[in-house]
């Protein structure tokens, strides 16, 4: 998938989230300091069956589009990674997200915020 796809991909996916109550959306733009993956797009939910909405939204929609992914953490949903291969959705609790603090680890890539809706 080319780099203007994958954000395609992941504003169509944003936009979806949103509509679920996903919150503190931020797109960090890893393409040009990783090999691992394009983009991480993390979010926070309240809930373990919001965490599990939202999961199931970004796994239909790659379904659809016939993308290839995998998923872990569904069972124990504080964090759900959902890694398509050229983006890589994290569903964060809100403490589980501040205690990993993707978002400082990776500081140096790109960030864009998505208000909550």
């Amino acid at each position: 998938m080319t780099e203007t796809a994958s954000r395609e991909l992941a504003e169509e996916i944003i936009s979806e989230i949103q509509a679920k109550k996903a919150s503190n959306i931020v797109l960090l733009d890893l393409s040009k300091i990783s090999d691992i993956t394009d983009y991480f797009l993390i979010s926070s939910v309240s809930s373990n069956v919001q965490a599990r909405v939202v999961a199931d939204v970004i796994t239909e929609k790659l379904k659809r589009g016939g993308h290839p992914f995998k998923v872990e953490g569904y069972d124990s949903p504080h964090w759900i990674l959902v890694d398509s291969y050229s983006i890589v959705f994290h569903i964060f609790q809100p403490d589980v997200r501040e205690f990993y603090a993707l978002e400082n680890l990776w500081g140096d890539a790109p960030r864009e915020e998505f208000p909550d809706e």
